[in-house]
């Protein structure tokens, strides 16, 4: 599993992946509760599961961009390395646990964790409630051609 992290992340040396995986899954064994956390400890390497599983879940879980928030101030990394950091971790995560347990695992999570993941993030369609104006139903455009000036020629008519 390291060496795919290292690999995925492009991390210099072992040293480096070790890091971001132990922050991640960490991280991640904070959020994790129930089954998905005992099928996915059982998929990952000994060392891996055991990071995973030394962590408490806590009481208010987060979304994943304070997941992510909240591991770069837990390391002192910036946004971006953290986001690189969980990116590269969930991919190794997701080549063991397979397709169905991340689906699992995505569905007891909050929103945000799908692109973490390399998924697209689907919600459903809303059924009731104000659709966006179209063009069919009298609504014209603000912004027409641009004129040579930077206006619009909708806006200087």
């Amino acid at each position: 599993m390291l060496e795919k992290v290292r690999y995925e992340g492009a991390y210099p040396t072992r040293e480096r992946a070790d890091e971001a995986v132990r922050l991640v899954l960490s991280g991640l064994g904070r959020q994790l509760t129930g089954d998905e956390r005992v099928d996915l400890a059982a998929c990952l390497p000994l060392e891996a599961a055991r990071v995973l599983t030394a962590q408490i879940p806590g009481t208010q879980p987060l979304t994943g961009w304070a997941f992510v928030k909240d591991l770069a101030a837990r390391s002192g990394a910036s946004l971006a390395t953290s986001r690189w950091d969980t990116g590269s971790v969930f991919a190794a995560v997701a080549a063991h646990a397979g397709p169905g347990l991340i689906t699992r695992i995505l569905h007891q999570l909050p929103t945000g964790y799908a692109l973490l993941f390399g998924r697209a993030e689907l919600t459903p369609a809303r059924v009731n409630g104000p659709r966006p104006p179209s063009a069919r139903e009298g609504w014209t455009t603000v912004h027409g051609p641009r004129t040579p000036w930077g206006g619009s020629a909708a806006a200087s008519a």
